[in-house]
């Protein structure tokens, strides 16, 4: 490595206190310890899950004597219920209206109803016929065992009276006691005169009436009957055969296995010793098996606190949300048991971590993830195991070159395709599920996934926002020309913009044969000089009339304009909200390097007395790149510089030029603290020397154009 400056000396960032809190990484720790350890202690019952019209592949036993609500004798004690609810009838109420016509035509056409009842009046006929049609709409007719049914359930059953038809469509003569029990009723509280009763059902009594079933009530008496029955629990003792192998799978078998699963739950002690140090112990060896990962292969992640609490966020959701899957499964058997067999949960955490962290950390966090859902959630299905990772995997593989958000919807879409190609297999492989639905399955893989993109597109700004994290979704944006930044770059220091367009290609370049972050350092470079628009016209790619301003400072005013540049653009960043990697690359692209042209020209002054110059007058003002992309803007930045000072470009000077910038930075001690090898260094050079030869290619010199006589 370049320099010899420690990892714990290196200087420290401002404003990242969260980051190197060693306390607070052990507290983020012990958070990821406590998820994982309530997701293992606090499981639910492993048991057979079988779904209702399969076929169950082996028997199965009672575990602990259950009691669970028996539905199909709990139907058949209802249904036999039913069986003592006879019919219900009314009179016919057209034969009502007619019967009560019939007498008030009588009332006028025949007179000797005045010498049979001599104190009564026709209008107490009248309304006395009137009140008794009511009566008689009202009255219901059914058997004594039925009507002793609905008292015995505690139905009002005071207008029933105990009649059965022969032939209800013939219609029935009442017989005398039926007459009596509506007199009585009707005509009870002597508002008419003892003549005017008499006379009118004299009247009537004889009459053929027609009966109705009355189908309302009948359904209302029967609904009232059926919720009195009470529930049927059936107690099943231990090593009951539940169902047999071979034996098609029936809504019963279904109850009763989650019936054992609660007796299971609560016969076993969460709080026991024994199984509060088992999960302890599982928790300990998954999370060290985690943090070896880690600082074997990315120990920068296990060195910001920042990260890991993005990680352990992530892993937090994912966590939640299979705990919710779990629940919906056990607890409606006969709903989303049905049609979901393979949940895709993992793809979720996939997708996130490899946008926010990087692809490596997403695989090992997915397979992780995977393993653990199919080992201790509830659910026992087929392929689960198998869908969760190749859909994870398949999703990471596409989302490392993802650069915009509705390509998360296609990344999506393809983790889906794969998911219904695992699903056929399965189902082909499998000769025992092709009399399932294989479009159910289908269909809720695709709702999964559906929630996945939705769930992605909303969280990833929160999290981008809320942990600082650039994405190069984000990167893609800040390339947007019309950001005011630039757009102010582009118009009040064209030449700055131009330059910072090729910086970015060199040092994209650079960084992406060493194995760096190349669009960063294309982004970055965008916004390294803009600074620059402050005092545009003191830098040579902007003057355009040719005058050179400098010629009117002392090299002492010229450098400190020059340096300034770098501060100007910190403050213009931060007032833009420019994320911290980009100001650190601002701040950084220039190090603590020496404006030398401006301290030549101030030696030169004082005829070379380095005496009478204070070095520190012409050096910016730092730090040092700290970071590999940091290191590579900055020899970018000076070798493409340099190069418009050449004459001609050819590969022998570019890499003279780049050596010679390397060796100097080398020398000046630029390169101490960015963690770049030789080895690096020598593939960033070849790169960029690359790469300038083929932006400044060479085109073959046509020859002069000579004007050619005619020929005879």
């Amino acid at each position: 490595m370049i320099g010899s400056v420690p990892e714990g000396s290196r200087p420290k960032r401002e404003g990242r206190f969260f980051d190197s809190s060693r306390a607070l990484r052990l507290l983020i720790l012990l958070l990821m310890a406590a998820g994982l350890f309530f997701f293992l202690h606090n499981r639910e019952i492993r048991i057979p899950m079988l779904e209702l019209g399969s076929v169950a592949p082996k028997y199965i036993v009672a575990e602990v004597p259950f009691t669970f609500a028996d539905e199909e004798a709990t139907a058949a004690s209802r249904h036999a219920v039913l069986l003592d609810i006879g019919k219900v009838y009314e009179i016919e109420p057209d034969d009502i209206t007619k019967r009560r016509g019939e007498f008030e035509n009588s009332l006028i056409s025949d007179q000797s109803w005045r010498i049979l009842a001599p104190e009564s009046s026709f209008d107490e006929m009248f309304r006395a016929s009137e009140k008794l049609s009511l009566i008689l709409s009202g009255l219901r007719f059914s058997d004594a065992k039925t009507i002793e049914k609905l008292r015995q359930a505690h139905i009002d059953a005071s207008n029933l009276i105990e009649i059965v038809p022969i032939d209800p469509r013939q219609g029935i003569c009442f017989p005398e006691r039926i007459w009596d029990v509506i007199k009585k009723n009707a005509f009870s509280d002597h508002s008419f005169l003892p003549s005017t009763v008499d006379y009118l059902f004299s009247f009537l009594k004889d009459k053929i009436w027609l009966l109705t079933i009355d189908s309302s009530l009948l359904k209302k008496v029967r609904k009232e009957v059926r919720q009195q029955v009470p529930q049927r629990y059936v107690t099943v003792p231990a090593g009951t055969r539940i169902i047999d192998s071979g034996e098609k799978v029936s809504a019963r078998h279904v109850t009763m296995i989650q019936a054992m699963k609660q007796a299971l739950t609560e016969r076993r002690n969460l709080w026991h010793p024994r199984t509060i140090v088992g999960s302890f112990l599982l928790t300990v060896v998954i999370l060290t098996t985690s943090v070896l990962f880690f600082k074997c292969y990315f120990p920068e992640i296990l060195a910001s606190n920042s990260t890991l609490f993005l990680i352990t966020t992530i892993v937090y959701l994912n966590l939640f949300i299979a705990k919710m899957c779990e629940m919906s499964f056990l607890r409606t058997p006969g709903g989303v048991f049905e049609i979901v067999h393979f949940p895709l949960i993992t793809p979720l955490a996939g997708i996130l971590l490899c946008i926010l962290v990087n692809p490596s950390v997403a695989i090992f966090i997915c397979s992780l993830l995977t393993v653990l859902f199919n080992k201790y959630l509830a659910f026992e299905l087929p392929g689960f195991l198998l869908t969760n990772l190749l859909v994870s995997y398949m999703v990471i593989f596409y989302t490392r070159t993802l650069r915009q958000r509705v390509e998360i919807v296609s990344i999506c879409l393809r983790g889906w395709l794969t998911a219904c190609s695992v699903i056929v297999g399965l189902y082909l492989y499998d000769r025992t599920r092709l009399g399932g639905a294989i479009l159910p399955d289908i269909g809720s893989s695709g709702i999964f996934m559906i929630f996945t993109a939705i769930l992605v597109i909303g969280l990833l700004p929160f999290f981008e926002s809320c942990f600082r994290v650039l994405t190069d979704i984000n990167l893609m944006e800040y390339m947007n020309p019309s950001n005011e930044l630039l757009h102010r770059l582009m118009i009040e220091a064209p030449g700055t913009y131009q330059h910072s367009l090729l910086l970015g290609s060199v040092s994209e370049a650079a960084a992406l044969a060493i194995g760096g972050n190349g669009l960063f350092c294309r982004v970055a470079t965008l916004y390294h000089d803009i600074g620059k628009v402050a005092v545009a016209q003191y830098f040579t790619e902007n003057q355009q009339s040719g005058m050179n301003i400098h010629q009117l400072l002392t090299p002492t005013e010229s450098a400190r304009v020059i340096i300034s540049h770098v501060n100007e653009g910190v403050n213009l960043a931060r007032r833009a909200g420019l994320p911290e990697p980009f100001i650190d690359i601002i701040r950084e692209h220039h190090g603590t390097s020496l404006v030398y042209y401006f301290y030549h020209k101030q030696l030169e002054s004082v005829q070379h007395n380095v005496e009478l110059v204070d070095e520190r007058d012409f050096r910016y003002a730092g730090p040092k790149p700290r970071s590999k992309e940091s290191a590579i803007v900055m020899i970018a930045d000076s070798f493409e510089a340099a190069c418009r000072s050449v004459d001609e470009i050819t590969e022998d000077i570019l890499v003279k030029l780049v050596d010679q910038i390397v060796r100097e930075k080398i020398e000046d001690g630029q390169l101490d603290e960015c963690l770049l090898s030789f080895e690096e260094l020598g593939i960033i050079k070849k790169a960029m020397v690359r790469c300038l030869l083929s932006i400044g290619h060479f085109r073959i010199k046509y020859p002069a154009k000579v004007k050619l006589k005619p020929t005879v």
